[in-house]
């Protein structure tokens, strides 16, 4: 009984094809987590970029002050939050950081000095790079 035992141990013909179905299964497996994980944040980023919407209700220039104020309306279903302002394609400082979370509305003030009877071309950009802008003049 003992003899066969051995014979049994020593006999390592079915070990090595078990070990690689064993791998091969293994390396499936993980491959495949890694491009579900990869599919889920793709997905939420563009689900998220493409729910992204904010227009411009309104600008004013406003004389008293020298700013351009510009409200802003989310009309999407995702908090956005506004990263650059651009006045001529040029990237104008912000004076504080500029959020609405859904459904919300509000000012935002650019600094910048206006003349007169000029055109303008203002765009706002998202952290997320939606674009909302258009030519405006200042009166």
């Amino acid at each position: 009984m003992t003899g066969r035992f051995r014979r049994f141990f020593r006999d390592k013909r079915a070990i090595t094809p078990v070990l690689s179905n064993l791998l091969l299964t293994v390396v499936a497996v993980a491959a495949m987590s890694i491009a579900a994980t990869a599919t889920y944040v793709i997905t939420t980023n563009l689900r998220e970029t493409m729910s992204e919407r904010i227009i411009i209700e309104d600008l004013w220039f406003n004389p008293s002050t020298g700013k351009i104020s510009v409200y802003l309306r989310n009309t999407g279903k995702v908090a956005v939050h506004v990263s650059t302002v651009y006045i001529n394609h040029t990237s104008q400082p912000l004076n504080s950081s500029f959020s609405l979370e859904i459904s919300e509305h509000g000012w935002l003030n650019i600094s910048y000095s206006w003349v007169s009877g000029s055109l303008y071309y203002v765009d706002i950009v998202t952290n997320r790079g939606t674009h909302v802008g258009g030519y405006y003049k200042a009166p």
